[in-house]
């Protein structure tokens, strides 16, 4: 720094120095004879610049500088303000500085002339640039504000209604509304919505095109609108239009995905059909995204648990117009199932896990089924949280995978629940419920549930036991002893049964295809018809037993509320019954079946429903076991057991076959973000006396329901009338329950 400042001294004092010279030689006499006889260019000559500045200089650069050349003079004596006040400034000078000699005097080299360059041609060689005529563009109106234009030409942009689509869904011009404060916006908007197009076209590999971005109207116009004759002086509405050029579309060149070029024909081949990217495949960068995860779940599910996957990179060469890319991919190497390990063993053993997986020790690993097994520990309902762990036991040996253990670590979520209910319907009357249950009373999964009900028409004290995942994933082993007194329109019945099933179960997490039930029961029933104008009827007691079996066939997309597809049940038991020492076998059948077909947003469900009791009399059959038709879940409009024949005092007999059918409309209404529906349906239901329907007593009832979508499931409203309906049926029933009718 004090160099720095030394030097500017010394530059500032030899220019104050020439300047305090030339004032002596224009406004006064020097006392010294050589500035009398030599002019300051004869002075000067043959001088350096160390001969003109004196050693003293460097030591008070300023003082020097206000001194002349040999010393101050008496100009300098008195002062900047002596100077200035004697000097006459309207004589010429005395002595001129002769600059034009002193730069003749100077020894100044020819630049040297240089040879050309080879590899640069001169501006002469270079064509000029010729202007290319544009394309034929067709226009497309996104909106009053805004116009997008692409090549007419058939093929030329084949992603261009996709290209519209998302542009729509991006654009800043699109989210700005229409007024005259917006047209400084839209100018504003109109850059950002061309940086989108630039990315839009890259996106699709179209690394070399052009958008061309013009704004028009606004406040501009005309000031004379009749010089333009009958037209319009112009459209005066801001408008923005971008010509999109796309250019050629580039294509991926080499794809390199690193270790999985390394494995054999048979683990490669699926994989990469799986990444769905290869060489001349066009450049878009949502192929990169996807193939990405595709090829991550792939590993996955090819044997690679521990495969892992690299940042994607892309290297475009715009000379050969492609892409290359590389993705870093580590297999981590090939892995099959080994043992399923609880880290609550006392709770849920390794061995029940191992049952609930759908996979056996030694299958090829895979992620789906690892996380179809967190998904089915979850609906144990025992547990809070579920993380599994995959853990290698045992590294591949040449063509010999490696085994992997799966870690399972548990939260135990509380177990024992105690629930309740009140309620009215018009079909039960008033209705008073309580539960209680322990869910993993007996490990693993095996609960118990106390039951009881108290309500007008019925009272109810039972036991249950069930075994959830019994030797086998979904299925379910219960046993179930109770106790009941019903009075309904048309049983009036003393129960005491236990009964027993062992099934293949359908749930909201995994619906199946098929589901059975295997069962039997053994109950003893003391029934009579309702008492009719103060007569009681007489009661029988029954001792029934029978060996039950169901059969499900679901096709269709949901549980509780399908949208298409069908559903088939089939159910049978062959039922021994016993009373007043007499004794009477028979079978019970049923058929159901529905169908659901979307028109539209609209979907339109059928349901028919077959159903008959033989080998045995109708009086020979406890009225319980009978059967009716008329309810929520039969034919709306008409109550519980209703439909049927009826004896002399107009009770309701039951009889020993059944033909029912349902056709309804749900139809969404947009409410509440589509959560309403509006269900008008109509119901028919015949009972007959015989084994085969004879259509003596047929009934039917229509109405209008309302459906409140749920994420568990809809809620259902039914309102139905009887259409012929008898003196003892109300005029309108309502329906509440949870899932569709059918």
């Amino acid at each position: 720094m004090k160099a720095l400042r030394l030097r500017l001294a010394l530059k500032t004092g030899f220019a104050a120095g020439l300047l305090a010279t030339g004032t002596l030689a224009a406004g006064q006499e020097s006392s010294s004879t050589e500035s009398e006889s030599s002019s300051p260019s004869e002075s000067f000559a043959g001088q350096t610049l160390d001969d003109l500045i004196p050693e003293d200089a460097t030591e008070n650069a300023e003082d020097w500088a206000t001194r002349g050349r040999d010393g101050p003079s008496q100009a300098n004596t008195a002062g900047p303000e002596a100077d200035m006040a004697e000097a006459d400034l309207s004589q010429e000078p005395a002595q001129v500085f002769d600059i034009d000699g002193t730069l003749d005097r100077l020894d100044v080299a020819e630049p040297e002339v240089l040879s050309p360059d080879a590899d640069r041609p001169s501006f002469a060689d270079i064509d000029a640039p010729t202007l290319v005529d544009l394309p034929d563009l067709a226009e497309f109106d996104l909106s009053d504000q805004l116009i997008l234009a692409f090549p007419a030409e058939a093929g030329r942009f084949p992603e261009e209604e996709e290209f519209i689509a998302r542009f729509r869904a991006l654009s800043a011009i699109e989210a700005l509304g229409t007024g005259e404060d917006t047209v400084p916006q839209l100018a504003a908007r109109a850059r950002s919505d061309e940086e989108l197009l630039d990315a839009m076209l890259r996106n699709y590999g179209y690394y070399s095109g052009e958008v061309v971005r013009q704004l028009s109207g606004g406040r501009r116009g005309f000031a004379d609108e009749a010089d333009l004759g009958n037209e319009l002086a112009a459209d005066r509405d801001p408008k923005v239009r971008f010509d999109v050029l796309p250019g050629p579309q580039y294509v991926f060149g080499a794809v390199d995905l690193g270790a999985l070029g390394r494995l054999v024909l048979d683990d490669r081949g699926p994989l990469l059909e799986a990444f769905g990217i290869a060489s001349g495949d066009p450049v878009y960068a949502d192929a990169i995204v996807s193939g990405e995860a595709q090829l991550r779940l792939a590993l996955g599910e090819s044997g690679y648990p521990f495969g892992d996957l690299g940042k994607p990179d892309l290297l475009i060469d715009h000379a050969r117009e492609e892409g290359d890319l590389t993705l870093p991919v580590e297999t981590g190497g090939k892995f099959a199932f080994g043992e399923v390990l609880s880290d609550d063993p006392d709770f849920l053993s390794d061995r029940h896990l191992g049952r609930i997986a759908r996979f056996e020790a030694g299958d090829i690993y895979q992620t789906s089924l690892q996380a179809d097994l967190r998904r089915a520990i979850l609906a144990t309902g025992l547990v809070s949280s579920v993380a599994i762990t995959p853990r290698a036991i045992s590294q591949p040996d040449g063509d010999d995978p490696g085994e992997v253990a799966l870690d399972v670590a548990l939260e135990r979520a509380p177990l024992r629940t105690i629930s309740g209910a009140a309620g009215f319907g018009t079909e039960d009357g008033f209705k008073l419920e309580a539960a209680w249950e322990h869910r993993n009373l007996f490990p693993p999964e095996g609960a118990l549930r106390v039951r009881g009900i108290v309500g007008t028409r019925e009272q109810l004290a039972s036991i249950t036991f069930r075994r959830s995942n019994f030797r086998g994933r979904d299925q379910v082993l219960s046993v179930d002893a109770f106790a009941s007194d019903i009075e309904t329109e048309a049983v009036d019945a003393r129960t005491v049964a236990l009964q027993g099933s062992f099934e293949r179960v359908s749930n909201l997490l995994f619906q199946k295809p098929f589901s059975w039930q295997l069962g039997a029961e053994l109950l003893y029933t003391d029934e009579r018809n309702r008492v009719t104008n103060g007569i009681a009827r007489p009661r029988q007691e029954y001792l029934i037993g029978g060996i039950f079996g169901r059969a499900t066939i679901d096709g269709s997309d949901d549980l509780l509320d399908p949208r298409q597809g069908y559903r088939v049940s089939f159910f049978a038991e062959p039922e021994f019954s016993r009373s007043l020492s007499e004794n009477s076998p028979y079978l019970r059948a049923r058929l159901d079946a529905s169908y659901y077909q979307p028109v539209g947003s609209t979907v339109i469900a059928a349901r028919f429903a077959v159903a008959s009791v033989a080998g045995a009399d109708l009086l020979d059959i406890a009225p319980s076991r009978r059967l009716y038709s008329g309810g929520g879940g039969s034919v709306r409009g008409f109550g519980f057991q209703a439909i049927g024949p009826r004896n002399e005092f107009d009770e309701p007999e039951g009889g020993r076959s059944l033909l029912e059918a349902a056709v309804e409309a749900r139809i969404p209404t947009g409410l509440l973000g589509g959560a309403i529906e509006v269900v008008p349906f109509f119901d028919l239901g015949s009972i007959s006396s015989e084994a085969r329907p004879d259509f003596d007593v047929v009934r039917a009832g229509a109405g209008v329901g309302v459906r409140y979508k749920t994420s568990f499931g809809p809620i259902r409203v039914d309102v139905g009338a009887p259409l012929n309906p008898t003196p003892t049926d109300a005029p309108v029933v309502v329906y509440v329950s949870l899932g569709q009718a059918f």
